[in-house]
């Protein structure tokens, strides 16, 4: 479970790293379900949520559901935290330290009918370690391409410094308007590589 050495020098290069995989089918398969039910606004487990916005999309026809604290309610969601494939990247990311789980965070995007989540700094809703000394694993649940709305990362963009942050479920280029001109045409570089 450990990472080799180049995917270390990678992430400590760019700030990302991807292609790990941590979850195993019958894993995912669990989630799914879980995220599915968790999704009902009168779930019984409702009020152990930390945060809950059955729709937090700024656009009346598009969903975007958004949670902190479903481990605290699933079974899989609450085991999936203490994955030693987690705590294993996590250890060595940060330098080979005990890590400590912060939260967990659902973003739901129902098929053709998914909202926006903004370009954003993780680190700029975040500000917990100075300095950084946290970070975050993201999984997705379904394929994600870019095609259907991938994640995606602009490599090294964490030296920019902590930026102000832009309405989440917002405008998806918001985060345009906290850039300086260099950081702007570097996110669009990376938009122009993406879509080639």
């Amino acid at each position: 479970m450990q990472l080799t050495q180049e995917q270390i020098d990678f992430f400590n290069e760019n700030g990302y790293l991807g292609g790990i995989k941590m979850l195993d089918d019958i894993q995912v398969e669990k989630l799914r379900n879980e995220l599915i039910e968790l999704t009902d606004p009168h779930h019984p487990g409702n009020s152990l949520f930390y945060e809950f916005h059955s729709n937090e999309s700024t656009e009346s026809d598009t969903i975007l559901f958004h949670s902190l604290g479903a481990w605290r309610i699933t079974p899989a969601l609450h085991d999936v935290l203490w994955n030693p494939r987690f705590v294993m990247a996590a250890s060595q990311l940060l330098g080979n330290v005990p890590v400590r789980f912060w939260h967990d965070q659902l973003f739901y995007k129902p098929a053709k009918k998914g909202g926006v989540v903004a370009w954003h700094q993780d680190y700029s809703y975040w500000t917990r370690t100075k300095p950084v000394a946290h970070l975050t694993c993201w999984c997705g649940l379904d394929d994600s391409t870019i095609e259907n709305g991938c994640l995606q990362y602009v490599p090294g963009s964490f030296r920019w410094g902590l930026l102000d942050k832009p309405e989440l479920a917002g405008n998806l280029m918001g985060i345009m308007d906290y850039l300086t001109p260099q950081q702007q045409a570097q996110l669009q570089e990376r938009r122009r590589q993406t879509f080639r």
